[in-house]
């Protein structure tokens, strides 16, 4: 199991959910070598994965949206692991819709979204795949509550998450 240092996690707490959800997910990147890779993937447990599947998907919303989640290779991640059910399971019923809705269209235009593609190719895919831009919103206006929930869990459950050491 991965430890997280008791002071740390106190630290974090003090600054915020945000912080709380970033000692995990630090530790889970440290402890797979700062890449997520086929042969490293048995080091973390389905709720340490769940929870980095997360930080992946909110860093990439924040940063590009849909479009650059799937193309910086995380779609499979996301959208061919059980992401959707854990988020449910985590008590984030709505971002679960979400990721659910964003699935369909992954699954329908799967090999287009994940192609390689030039950076103009890659912008005119924000054009082509508009249908992710109510979703993107969507996600905007719930991520602070849908995190907030998440943080609870991870509270409430924080022995499925690491184990905290002194």
């Amino acid at each position: 199991m991965i430890q997280i240092q008791d002071q740390s996690l106190k630290n974090a707490i003090e600054e915020g959910m945000d912080e709380f959800l970033q000692v995990f997910i630090d530790a889970y990147i440290e402890t797979l070598g700062g890449e997520l890779s086929p042969g490293k993937m048995a080091l973390l447990n389905g709720s340490q994965h769940s929870l980095l599947a997360w930080h992946f998907f909110s860093t990439e919303m924040r940063d590009g949206g849909f479009v650059q989640l799937i193309q910086n290779g995380y779609g499979p991640y996301i959208f061919e692991n059980p992401f959707a059910k854990a988020m449910r399971q985590f008590g984030c019923v709505e971002l679960s819709k979400l990721i659910y809705k964003a699935k369909e269209i992954y699954d329908a235009n799967k090999k287009e979204l994940t192609r390689e593609t030039t950076e103009e190719e890659f912008n005119a895919m924000y054009v082509d795949f508009e249908i992710f831009d109510e979703l993107e919103e969507r996600y905007f206006d719930m991520e602070e509550e849908q995190t907030s929930l998440l943080a609870a869990y991870v509270d409430e459950h924080i022995q499925d998450f690491a184990e905290i050491v002194e």
